[in-house]
């Protein structure tokens, strides 16, 4: 992640939650501004969803479309994704489809394309 870092602190991801989500089949998105320039990112996976094997495949595959899409979202964000339990067996595609569906009805995607 060039633009981005990573979120860490438990109160951060706290606050997210109460914000407003989007949600899907398989994926929830809670966004807030924040008051840098780039976009701090976090990903729950819940053990409820697997074991360390699963959860950290997932967390992988979430970290990597946010990765590979992020010139697509605006700066100045604070993100939490979560994953639900149609995450874990979701196709890369699948998966790739659903974040940018709710990044974009979130706000948080560009007009135009860099």
């Amino acid at each position: 992640m060039k633009y981005s870092s990573s979120l860490k602190l438990n109160h951060v991801f706290r606050r997210l939650y109460h914000t407003s989500g989007k949600a899907d089949a398989s994926l929830v998105l809670y966004a807030r501004k924040n008051r840098t320039g780039a976009n701090r990112v976090g990903i729950t996976v819940s053990k409820k969803l697997g074991h360390a094997v699963v959860r950290n495949r997932t967390r992988r595959r979430l970290r990597e479309i946010y990765r590979l899409n992020e010139e697509r979202f605006l700066p100045g964000w604070d993100i939490v994704v979560v994953a639900r339990s149609k995450a874990v067996d979701a196709s890369f595609d699948a998966l790739a489809k659903s974040y940018l569906a709710l990044a974009k009805k979130a706000g948080l995607l560009r007009e135009d394309p860099l």
